[in-house]
């Protein structure tokens, strides 16, 4: 047997080994639990509360597809996932699932057939919500929710590199087991805003950076990590934090605004955030609301992170108003955004938001103002508010005039923030152009569906 011979046989027996172990890692993490679960309607109706908490609607229904019966294609550097059907049809959904099935499933990640889920399912937040909710929301899925028959789509990441079992062991290191642990210096509601933020809400699945092995850089407060900001889907999930580009100028009751309406006085949700609003936080009761603002405001700024931006006097306004434009940014800003927007970037209360002091537009990184420039976007719509508003898309305009016109904006007025290249516009471009459809079956498609 030759040296070649004999390293592709102990390859394949290493793999073999690992492969097995795998098995053994999802068996070590899954718990043995019975239940006799409440299936009342009082149990129904908490378990739709705590679907709402968890958002589970936003991830597992396409846009113009059954309620969740998945679908949805979720972008990652590698290629597009796509949700699962969670509706209790027994064949394509969940119907067929124990309660111990759904447990492993929603906080482990681990499905009946000892599969690892892809951490595109927030399992390492999901980890810490009690057992009392995990079973309100079973009760929910199995009884309150409509059974839909819609396969399941497969990735499209390519071969090798969409084999499941290997995540057993990224679950191993990164999804541990764990509870929630409360801040014996605060108030029971902050700790209630800290159980939301880190389970339910999972909000670190968006606002946390990740590593290099796409794991949360931190799954709690660490001073550094936790809610600094991260990419996801192409858009700047902003920093939650004390940082001056991140929350320092929001108050309490803004962010519970924000929440329950998608909009202040100045701000507006978009993108991501709005299918966030739309379908979860809108319908969270006011303390829950209350609680999860009051403890974001207990964040300080992250390691490193300015806490104020230098004084800066407005020179953009007089220059608009005069017609006397200082650059190209200026004329393409007069053009296309100053009927809405204002000559002193402070919009229309409630209707158009303000783009000066507006932390989301001058984040260290730029990749939602971009992205929202060329593709447009919409406030959510929401029981609190009449009207919903849209922003057109300029997909029209070069990558030099999206640069120039986004460097304008992001420093103008009073506001300030590092300059960008026609090359990172170039890039989110490709990515919008890239993007991979969602998967909704023509039969199943409903007209112009809201909650």
């Amino acid at each position: 047997m030759n040296k070649l011979t004999k390293l592709v046989g102990f390859a394949l027996a290493a793999l073999g080994v690992a492969y097995g172990g795998s098995f053994a890692l999802n068996a070590y993490r899954t718990e043995s639990v019975q239940h006799q679960i409440d299936f009342s309607d009082t149990q129904i109706r908490r378990g739709e509360y705590v679907a709402r908490l968890a958002d589970c609607y936003a991830c597992h229904t396409a846009p113009q597809g059954q309620p969740f019966a998945g679908g949805l294609a979720m972008q990652t550097p590698i290629g597009a996932i796509y949700s699962t059907n969670i509706t209790p049809d027994p064949e394509t959904g969940i119907g067929s699932y124990s309660y111990a099935d759904f447990k492993a499933a929603v906080q482990h990640g681990i499905a009946p057939n000892s599969k690892p889920l892809y951490p595109a399912m927030p399992y390492t937040s999901y980890a810490v919500m009690s057992d009392e909710e995990i079973q309100a929301m079973y009760a929910y899925f199995m009884k309150g929710v409509s059974p839909v028959k819609q396969a399941n789509a497969d990735s499209t990441i390519a071969p090798v590199l969409n084999w499941r079992w290997p995540l057993a062991y990224w679950q191993a290191v990164f999804a541990p087991k764990r509870e929630f642990v409360s801040l014996p210096e605060s108030n029971a509601r902050v700790n209630r805003g800290k159980y939301l933020v880190e389970g339910a809400g999972h909000c670190g699945a968006c606002h946390t950076p990740r590593g290099v092995a796409y794991q949360e850089k931190a799954l709690s407060e660490d001073g550094t990590h936790f809610l600094s900001g991260a990419v996801i889907d192409g858009w700047r999930a902003k920093s939650l934090r004390g940082d001056a580009r991140g929350l320092a100028s929001w108050s309490t009751e803004e962010l519970a605004e924000f929440f329950k309406s998608g909009r202040t006085d100045r701000s507006a949700a978009f993108g991501a955030m709005a299918e966030v609003v739309e379908h979860s936080t809108q319908y969270w009761n006011d303390e829950d609301i209350a609680s999860m603002a009051e403890y974001l405001k207990t964040l300080p700024a992250a390691a490193n992170q300015e806490t104020k931006l230098a004084d800066k006097p407005d020179t953009t306004t007089d220059m608009l108003r005069s017609g006397q434009y200082a650059n190209r940014g200026a004329l393409l800003y007069a053009e296309h955004c100053m009927a809405c927007h204002r000559a002193d970037g402070n919009g229309v209360a409630r209707i158009f938001p303000a783009l000066n002091r507006n932390s989301a537009v001058y984040s260290q990184q730029a990749q939602s103002v971009i992205q929202v420039t060329l593709e447009g976007g919409r406030s959510p719509h929401t029981r609190h508010d009449v009207m919903t508003f849209s922003m057109p898309a300029f997909k029209h305009l070069s990558d030099d005039d999206v640069a120039d016109l986004v460097n304008f904006v992001r420093n103008g007025w009073h506001n300030q923030a590092p300059e960008i290249s026609r090359k990172e516009v170039a890039e989110i471009r490709r990515f919008v152009n890239s993007k991979a459809p969602n998967i909704v079956p023509a039969h199943h498609q409903q007209g112009a569906h809201h909650e």
